[in-house]
């Protein structure tokens, strides 16, 4: 009598597409095929439903991690042309690690006082990786030390890259989703080589 077979990592991977529910075949074949032949190391699967006034969005983000690669596939509904039903549009973004500039992997844990290292406390976890392509200025007032001063002292900022920004809470996605993030975030740390 032969025992359970064992999952491979992309059988692992489609799996979690599926879990998602949103158009599982063609984000696996999109994701396929940016991989090509190369190994997988890790991935994290993330649905993001936003309800709006015109109904539920949905937006799936599927980030592969390979040897040499980092591969980021957005998902997600694309206007309908006259004549035809739903559409989505799926877009692949391949970076070689080289050019990966930083990898911030935060974990906020509740009552800390009770940490435990198997990840258990873990409640939320925020991944943010840049290479280059994108970034944001985060602009506030600048103020000075006088609390009597009324005088416009313009702005102060700072240029912030996030070229991919998951977040997961162990709420809205599950403890697993976030023990995924986790491990995919502490994989590409590990294997990107920041100089």
């Amino acid at each position: 009598m032969s025992g359970p077979e064992q999952l491979t990592g992309t059988d692992e991977l489609r799996l979690a597409i599926e879990a998602c529910g949103y158009f599982p075949a063609l984000i696996f074949d999109s994701v396929m095929l940016s991989l090509g032949e190369e190994a997988m190391v890790s991935y994290v699967v993330q649905h993001e439903p936003t309800i709006t006034p015109d109904g539920i969005h949905r937006h799936v983000t599927v980030a592969v991690l390979t040897p040499t690669r980092l591969i980021i596939n957005h998902t997600d509904d694309a206007d309908a042309t006259v004549g035809f039903g739903a559409q989505a549009a799926s877009t692949s973004e391949v970076v070689g690690l080289r050019r990966v500039a930083s990898v911030s992997l935060s974990r906020i844990v509740n009552e800390p006082s009770r940490y435990r290292p198997d990840g258990a406390s873990v409640q939320e976890a925020l991944l943010t990786v840049a290479w280059g392509f994108a970034s944001r200025i985060d602009l506030e007032p600048a103020t000075c030390d006088n609390p009597d001063c009324d005088a416009d002292h313009g702005l102060t900022g700072q240029l912030v890259g996030d070229d991919l920004v998951l977040r997961m809470s162990s709420d809205a996605d599950g403890a697993q989703g976030v023990d995924q993030l986790v491990r995919f975030g502490l994989a590409l740390q590990h294997s990107t080589n920041i100089a």
